[in-house]
């Protein structure tokens, strides 16, 4: 499935007790509807266990069908399921794996323009291009190698607004938000791309810290020979939640805008 989710709502993607999550509710709705009997029989897996507070527009999870698979439609989960919008189905081999075979993945951070300055923010973001020691730039889990490699890293100028715009094979731990941070910091005069240089060749002291995590979205996931297909009834209730949702915030930031013209 191929999946889109408000991570407000939701303590993190992966299943946890006592709390909810996005893998949880999906996994709630799978087995209410007799599609699956439980994670471990479905072999239920995720692409990306993305932190709590951020969203997704494109993750994908993966899990084998035990019966009703007439019911694996957008139409259907999304009548059943909160927070959470199927946008596209795919039938995939048995090894498939959502994580390991993603091609590429893309993160976009929404970031509030604080008066910076451009030249800085893209030349900092251009340094994290390529493949680096990202550990001055995550929080490292054991025996996870954090060496990664960034394709692309752009910073692109919007009305009263940043957005910045991360692909890789790959990610660790918040390593997307404290690329974000240290972006904004280098905008905002506090740090200086050659600091932010030395960090990565491991010359530091002190960590950047992650940005908030409600302005990060899982953008997109690329694969090769997978080819998702939405039914339109699907996508066309997931379009009316996320509006009903958003069109209030989008109205008070509108408002909220002019009152910081007019102070």
């Amino acid at each position: 499935l191929r999946i889109a989710y408000d991570g407000t709502a939701f303590y993190g993607f992966q299943r946890q007790p006592n709390v909810r999550t996005v893998e949880g509710e999906l996994l709630r709705v799978l087995s209410r509807l007799g599609i699956i009997r439980d994670a471990e029989s479905s072999n239920f897996k995720g692409a990306s266990r993305t932190d709590r507070g951020v969203s997704a527009f494109f993750n994908v999870v993966a899990f084998d069908v035990e019966s009703r698979p007439d019911l694996v439609r957008g139409e259907v989960l999304n009548h059943h399921l909160k927070d959470v919008w199927v946008l596209g189905v795919a039938e995939v081999p048995r090894d498939f794996h959502p994580r390991f075979w993603a091609r590429s993945k893309i993160y976009r951070y929404y970031l509030v323009d604080e008066g910076f300055e451009e030249g800085p923010m893209r030349k900092c973001a251009s340094l994290f291009v390529g493949r680096h020691d990202f550990s001055a730039f995550a929080r490292l889990e054991p025996g996870k190698d954090p060496v990664r490699e960034l394709t692309r890293v752009e910073v692109r100028k919007r009305h009263g607004y940043y957005v910045i715009e991360i692909e890789g094979k790959s990610f660790l731990w918040e390593m997307a938000r404290r690329i974000v941070s240290a972006i904004r910091f280098c905008g905002l005069g506090l740090m200086e791309p050659e600091e932010v240089e030395r960090m990565l060749a491991g010359d530091y002291k002190k960590k950047v810290p992650p940005a908030a995590p409600e302005g990060l979205i899982l953008w997109h996931i690329a694969y090769d020979d997978v080819e998702f297909q939405g039914d339109v009834r699907g996508v066309g209730r997931a379009k009316r939640d996320l509006f009903e949702r958003y069109s209030q915030a989008l109205t008070r930031a509108a408002l909220f805008g002019d009152v910081l013209l007019e102070l």
